[in-house]
């Protein structure tokens, strides 16, 4: 549980030093990339950590009798190919979690450093985003990380194309990662219908190519079996309470018009994907696809002066927070069994 702390530590110290900007930073921040570097050994050289390890150590034996050949019949061709790389070149699992580390804490890199507060904005990350999902869920954590790298693009050049190239990547390892596309789509300012119309159409390719084949399983397995999946409720919430805070309080969060648009939209999907959690009673399937909210966590998180009289107090109000949240899962949870005690792969 120590390297956990740690990493949260690291960053929640940078967090109490920085100041917010209006914009990104002119020079790069090296002690933040250097905590970046670190999460992604922790992520990168975990050992039998996380619920799913046993199905990924399973994947990447699998992986030698695969072939490109039979990519376009497989799930999340993405994944796959990178299990039989490593494979030719008798690799082990470990080198597949270090490149998934990577282009996650590279996404969540570049979407930090699009916030006024990139140390607040990971320490957010870290409780539930960094140690459950990226550890946890490799796949969709890879699509989740290549998803907010997208949104940073959006939010510099406006370009639902461009971002709709990074959620075909990201569905590339997770079919899931499609969701994002119609959020972004209606939240564009110019040309809003024929945008609109042309994200329809991608997202209607992108559902045909990775999800359409899947949604049997997802109806076998997450709604006819209704499987429960523990502790969702609460991971929703916590998507909905920073949506409360933006609807209340847009005009004081300092978002440029094109960012307010995302964040109003993934606000009302965080109350969309409540009433789907209380209505279909399939937590398994929303608790999934609400995963790709969490980014509005970080982003209307790491500005407290929003919510709070000062910015000192409002970050501490933050950091504990998170802290809580870290304690609270680490401690109680009943799955937090595979992931204490940490264990690093060279050991």
């Amino acid at each position: 549980m120590l390297v956990y702390w740690l990493i949260f530590l690291y960053f929640a110290a940078g967090a109490v030093r920085e100041q917010p900007r209006p914009a990104a930073p002119a020079r790069i921040d090296v002690l933040y990339r250097l905590g970046i570097v670190l999460m992604t050994a922790v992520i990168g050289f975990r050992y039998q950590v996380g619920a799913d390890w046993p199905q990924y150590e399973l994947m990447f034996a699998e992986a030698r009798r695969e072939t490109f050949a039979t990519l376009p019949a497989l799930a999340d061709p993405g994944f796959v190919i990178l299990n039989i790389v490593f494979q030719w070149f008798n690799g082990e699992l470990w080198m597949v979690n270090l490149v998934c580390a990577a282009i996650f804490c590279w996404g969540l890199m570049r979407f930090a450093e699009a916030q006024a507060r990139p140390w607040l904005a990971t320490v957010v990350a870290i409780p539930y985003l960094v140690i459950v999902v990226a550890e946890g869920y490799t796949r969709q954590g890879v699509a989740i990380g290549i998803v907010m790298a997208g949104l940073a693009a959006y939010s510099r050049t406006g370009s639902v194309l461009r971002f709709a190239a990074y959620v075909a990547f990201a569905a590339t390892f997770h079919k899931s990662a499609v969701v994002a596309l119609p959020l972004i789509a209606v939240a564009n300012e110019r040309g809003r219908f024929l945008t609109f119309v042309v994200a329809l159409l991608l997202s209607y390719l992108l559902y045909t190519q990775f999800l359409a084949q899947s949604v049997s399983h997802y109806v076998t397995n997450y709604i006819d079996a209704r499987y429960a999946a523990e502790g969702a409720g609460i991971r929703v919430a916590m998507c909905v309470f920073p949506a409360t805070v933006f609807l209340l309080r847009w005009r004081h969060l300092g978002f440029s018009e094109r960012e307010r648009r995302v964040w109003r939209n993934f606000s009302f999907a965080a109350f969309g994907f409540l009433a789907l959690l209380v209505g279909l009673s399939a937590s398994a399937a929303v608790d999934r696809m609400a995963l790709y909210v969490i980014p509005l966590q970080l982003a209307v998180l790491s500005r407290p002066r929003s919510m709070f009289t000062t910015e000192g107090f409002g970050t501490f109000l933050v950091i504990a927070y998170s802290a809580a949240v870290q304690f609270t899962w680490l401690t109680f949870a009943h799955h937090a069994r595979f992931w204490v005690p940490y264990q690093f792969w060279p050991f």
